[in-house]
């Protein structure tokens, strides 16, 4: 991989390979921003620059490359290392570089595990990096989401991350800077990566995945500059269908109150696996901001919804107004949160759904 095929982002492009040239890269660099910009692409390129290029670097095999990543354990009677998925991250990142949790979950073959880097994943860093360079230069180490690091693997690295063996560098990818541990923070040298603009995102469809000018440009619009989510959409159409019928199911329920199908409609939805609850629950709050967008007649300028969703926002728009909007929207945010808290689904979603029959009459 070369920064030449990595989407926009041409600012820090050039500021790493000034860097590179100046002979003064950070011994930790910890690139920071939302999800779907590049940040981990342009930290793999970056690596492989720093390790000469060559086949082995681009296979992501050579002997002084290192990954750190969100693993869960395959046996719960023995510790796990990041070593034991190296396969499939090494596909993961090949093949599709632009990726989130979700996928990185589904390529690892997780299904409702929580993904962390365990405490004892600090001894294999040790490990290899007290190791000499086998090829006489840099050793690189990237770490894919530093703030999914139990804090005793963070603790037991902070040395290493201030006094480095010669020639290692870290590359630590963040998409929630604020969660990393202080101390971690404060040993690296941080830089924002922003998000993508609109355009780069079609852009990109356009000419990489040969999406037609017209559904490039609505998949950019709908998408807020995250090109994981862009990809998302071009592979996962079943699933926006499927959260569109799951959304009209519960709004139709709410409004005619019938609890007992609600129910069923809670029980249903728990059982999609975290993950896609989660996205689930994005798509509400898009649906539920795009139709009180709807109300002030800008739909053409302001709103991203396909034909089908646009058709239901006629009927369903007047629904979603400055009366109940902040609540819907604080509820949604809540069950977000006891999700991530492993909260029992069925337990949020039923409560959620209650909550919206009394929200959705606030009209």
């Amino acid at each position: 991989m070369t920064f030449d095929q990595i989407i926009g982002q041409e600012a820090v492009k050039k500021h790493l390979l000034e860097e590179y040239q100046q002979g003064k890269v950070p011994h930790a660099l910890m690139l920071c921003g939302p999800e779907g910009n590049g940040a981990l692409p342009l930290a793999v390129a970056y690596a492989q620059m720093l390790l000469g290029g060559g086949s082995m670097a681009e296979k992501l095999q050579h002997p002084d490359l290192h990954f750190v990543f969100p693993i869960f354990k395959k046996n719960s009677s023995k510790d796990s290392f990041c070593d034991e998925f190296l396969k499939e991250w090494r596909d993961q990142v090949i093949t599709r570089p632009y990726f989130g949790m979700a996928e990185w979950m589904d390529m690892a073959g997780a299904t409702n595990q929580q993904l962390i880097i365990y405490a004892n994943e600090s001894s294999a860093i040790l490990r290899k990096l007290s190791l000499k360079s086998s090829q006489g230069g840099y050793k690189v180490m990237i770490i894919w989401l530093p703030e999914k690091m139990h804090e005793t693997c963070a603790n037991k690295i902070l040395k290493l991350l201030e006094e480095p063996p010669a020639q290692t560098v870290f590359l630590l990818v963040s998409e929630q800077p604020d969660r990393v541990l202080q101390t971690i923070r404060s040993r690296t040298q941080i830089m924002t990566v922003p998000r993508l603009s609109d355009q780069e995102v079609e852009q990109a469809l356009i000419n990489q995945y040969s999406i037609l000018p017209a559904e490039a440009k609505r998949i950019a619009n709908s998408c807020s500059g995250n090109m994981t989510q862009a990809l998302r959409v071009i592979t996962h159409d079943a699933d926006g269908e499927y959260f569109f019928e799951l959304f009209v199911e519960l709004m139709r329920l709410a409004y005619v109150r019938k609890v007992k199908e609600l129910k069923l409609w809670s029980e249903n939805v728990a059982g999609m696996g975290r993950e896609r609850i989660k996205a689930f629950l994005e798509y509400c709050q898009k649906m539920i901001r795009e139709n009180f967008i709807y109300n002030f007649g800008r739909q053409s300028e302001l709103n991203h919804m396909n034909e089908r969703e646009a058709q239901f926002a006629v009927k369903f728009a007047p629904f979603i107004n400055e009366r109940n909007i902040i609540g819907i929207m604080n509820e949604l945010s809540l069950a977000q949160r006891d999700i991530m808290q492993n909260t029992n689904a069925k337990m949020v979603f039923f409560d959620f759904a209650l909550k919206m029959i009394v929200l959705i009459k606030n009209r």
